[in-house]
């Protein structure tokens, strides 16, 4: 797919939940366009919506209004076979409690592909081996999930999401357990994976700093709006010295990155 194609497309989209028939929504007019080649981030306050947001764009929450479209296929058309060949997710929960290897946790990655009884293909390895080397987690491959780190974990999970070989890789808070040069180095491959391989790579993070330097663009979530554009065009309009309610935390247009008075 050439680079720059729009790959999923959110239109007049109104994000919330029902619950005891009372329907509460979190944002609304939603506008927005993920393309091929880019690396974007999601970023708001706490409690703002990018969880509800993401689960919105991925087909785990419906809409309350408008619509998502993924290959200009309306998002809720897709079996859910159908999208894992698509769409690759990395969320925030725990594992279940099982006895998998790193090696054989990257290898559900897999599952779209095979043949009802599971067995893996030349192929398949190939995709796999290939995403623990980009993940730079070879090494725990014979390792039980469970005896890793919190950051090696999520690098594990990041290399099954790459093993699905989808378009689209969608990963809420990928950064959280990694330390500022882990946390640096898992961007510039997100972004190297995107630019080189075409991907479309959509992360929701707290960092925002790194955000502004490693995305190609930004989904900024305020309580008024969501916006979708550039850093540097973000930073023109003024846009994150109203991203927090606190007056004391002020944006430095020079040095990029938020500070406190």
């Amino acid at each position: 797919m050439k680079k720059g194609t729009v790959l999923l497309e959110a239109a007049n989209l109104s994000i919330g939940y029902t619950a005891k028939k009372q329907v509460t929504t979190i944002a609304h007019n939603i506008n927005l366009q993920l393309k091929t080649g880019s690396l974007t981030a999601l970023i708001g306050a706490n409690g703002i919506g990018k969880s509800t947001l993401l689960r919105t764009l991925t087909g785990i929450q419906k809409p309350l209004e408008g619509s998502v479209t993924l290959n200009g296929k309306n998002l809720v058309a897709y079996t859910p076979p159908d999208l894992a060949h698509h769409l690759s997710i990395v969320l925030t929960e725990g594992l279940p409690a099982s006895n998998l290897t790193v090696y054989e946790l990257v290898a559900l990655g897999r599952q779209p592909y095979t043949n009802w009884v599971g067995n893996l293909s030349d192929e398949d390895h190939a995709k796999i081996n290939e995403a623990l080397q980009l993940t730079q987690t070879e090494h725990l491959r014979d390792k039980k999930h469970f005896e890793i780190s919190d950051g090696q974990l999520q690098k594990v999970l990041i290399a099954r999401a790459l093993a699905q070989d989808t378009p689209l890789i969608v990963l809420d808070e990928p950064t959280t357990h990694l330390d500022f040069q882990h946390k640096a180095g898992l961007l510039r491959l997100l972004k190297k994976l995107a630019a080189e391989a075409g991907k479309c790579i959509l992360y929701s993070t707290h960092d925002l700093d790194l955000a502004l330097q490693l995305s190609d663009e930004l989904i900024v979530i305020t309580k008024d709006t969501v916006l979708q554009d550039t850093p540097q065009q973000l930073i023109q309009n003024k846009v994150f010295d109203t991203m927090f309610d606190d007056t004391n935390i002020i944006f430095d247009e020079i040095k990029r990155s938020f500070t406190i008075r």
